[in-house]
């Protein structure tokens, strides 16, 4: 199957998941705790994980699967066709607003970036593709955003990475023109990518970071582990940044 194909495939499974989504926030949605409280995962979660997975499983049973809430975390090599999923990214978002959360999905391939799916559900805002494919927005091509200096844009930034101006975070978040907060890493993605902002510090694990790492890197972004070095799509959580080049070169001058 040919990358474009893929896209759409994927595309079209995403999209139920958010139906799936919709209807389920119309119920009354179980909520837990995972490492404290404002650490959750919901019935929701678990039910769009699993669709996502069994779609993927019944059509491609060689691949590998990597998805936040459990599936497949024993994958030890970056061999063959890896798909890294984050059934609701910005849960507490989803619990306590019903809104500013989304679905991602990232493919990769040998290790290489192929396809990203980031699904705003609620505001319907959807971007998809991959370097080969092209970028899209809704179906719109998005052509690559404005290459703007730290100072002429805004950083999004982990909160408590600036609390601490871990790594000189705050300092840097505070010489752009201003930091937003989202609590959804998949929406700071879209914002960047978007040209909304220039730029995106956070402490993310690969679920994170898998899908809008393909879309940035296929618009000419900087992603790497924070400050500087390779990021790591099997390890464990880590520091991240998403930049335009020359905000990414400006970032590099604090240290």
């Amino acid at each position: 199957m040919e990358n474009r194909e893929l896209m759409q495939q994927v595309k079209g499974w995403v999209e139920e998941a958010g139906e799936y989504i919709k209807t389920e926030l119309k119920q009354v949605v179980k909520v837990e705790q995972k490492s404290n409280r404002s650490d959750l995962v919901t019935n929701v979660d678990k039910g769009t994980e699993a669709f996502l997975v069994n779609k993927i499983n019944e059509t491609y049973p060689d691949d590998l699967i990597i998805g936040e809430e459990g599936t497949g975390r024993d994958v030890s090599t970056t061999d063959g066709r890896i798909w890294i999923i984050d059934p609701i990214d910005g849960t507490l978002n989803f619990v306590k607003q019903q809104e500013n959360f989304c679905i991602m999905v990232g493919i990769f391939e040998n290790g290489k970036p192929l396809l990203g799916f980031i699904y705003d559900v609620m505001k319907n805002e959807f971007a998809y593709g991959g370097l080969e494919t092209g970028v899209y927005l809704n179906g719109t091509k998005l052509d690559k955003p404005e290459d703007l200096s730290l100072a002429d844009g805004l950083i999004g930034c982990n909160v408590g990475m600036y609390s601490e101006n871990y790594k000189h975070s705050k300092e840097i978040a505070s010489a752009a023109i201003g930091v937003r907060m989202l609590g959804c890493a998949g929406l700071d993605f879209l914002s960047v990518i978007r040209g909304k902002q220039n730029g995106y510090i956070s402490n993310l694990a690969p679920w994170d970071f898998a899908a809008g790492t393909v879309l940035a890197e296929a618009l000419g972004f900087v992603c790497r582990k924070y400050p500087d070095s390779d990021y790591d799509i099997l390890g464990d959580r880590q520091y991240f940044v998403v930049a335009t080049p020359q905000t990414f070169s400006d970032m590099q001058k604090f240290f």
